[in-house]
């Protein structure tokens, strides 16, 4: 499966894909995410059920902290 994400194409073995998946493979477990998959964001209780197709475009972006 070819995913677009921030910009760049990345590639994964898989064919049955959510963004729970995604997470995880990206080792951004339990790290304060947004996450728009073709222009839509995606809640957090719906990544589980948020299935990725071949030539989805993601935006990724965690929040930072400071002050």
């Amino acid at each position: 499966m070819l995913l677009i994400i921030n910009g760049k194409a990345r590639s994964f073995d898989a064919t049955n894909f959510s963004v729970a998946h995604l997470v995880k493979s990206l080792d951004l477990e339990g790290k304060r995410l947004a996450i728009e998959c073709n222009g839509e964001i995606v809640p957090r209780s719906q990544f589980a059920d948020t299935q990725l197709a071949d030539g989805d475009k993601l935006e990724i972006v965690g929040a930072v902290g400071g002050g």
